[in-house]
């Protein structure tokens, strides 16, 4: 029997020795290297062409999403499976859209992980119920574009700028930060900065904190 070659991929220690500890239970499972950060993951899928890479989302530097494309623009070969604990609507989309073939919870049970894992080998996606849901409510959403200005405008009022900071920091005026936001909640269908900032983030203009 050909083994599986996995990768992990998570920040945490002790999450990554859990799942060698629980891969390791299945004969055609093989994990054969870790990594700790987006840019190790890249490093790391290159020298060792796993079969699999099992993905956290959020790290340091560069994150999940940029490292699976990243990955797979290198590998064509190797498929991107997140493992995450987090389940926004804008990462779910940026997850597949960047090639990921599965995308699960960190709750998952463990007979569920097997069956996607293997499933993901054989071709097929494999996302959870909860995530499917999420993903089809989001391709439904309306489109919506927001411009390079407004979403510059949003990253400063994410950062928690008042409008005459974020007039300050794009060097515009107050009144055109007024007329961006009043513009951005139009867009979103929103009524305040706090929700627009929430709603930027579930649609994948803003990263997740």
């Amino acid at each position: 029997m050909t083994s599986l070659r996995i990768m992990l991929v998570d920040d945490h220690p002790v999450v990554r020795s859990g799942l060698i500890s629980v891969l390791s239970t299945q004969r055609d499972f093989d994990v054969v290297g870790e990594a700790a950060t987006g840019d190790e993951a890249i490093a790391r899928a290159s020298a060792l062409a796993p079969d699999i890479v099992l993905m956290d989302l959020r790290m340091p530097g560069t994150n999940g999403v940029d490292a699976s494309a990243a990955i797979l623009a290198a590998r064509p070969a190797t498929r991107v499976v997140v493992l995450t604990t987090y389940a926004s609507d804008g990462e779910v989309l940026r997850a597949v859209e960047a090639g990921a073939m599965g995308y699960l919870l960190k709750d998952i049970p463990h007979e569920e992980l097997f069956r996607a894992l293997r499933a993901v080998a054989r071709g097929q996606r494999y996302l959870t119920p909860e995530i499917t849901e999420r993903l089809f409510a989001q391709l439904k959403q309306p489109a919506v574009a927001l411009t390079d200005r407004e979403l510059d405008v949003l990253r400063c009022v994410a950062r928690g700028e008042a409008n005459r900071d974020v007039a300050l920091s794009l060097g515009i005026a107050e009144r055109t930060v007024k007329a961006h936001l009043v513009h951005i909640f139009d867009k979103l269908g929103i009524e305040n900065r706090t929700a627009a900032v929430v709603a930027a983030r579930q649609r994948g203009f803003l990263p997740v904190d």
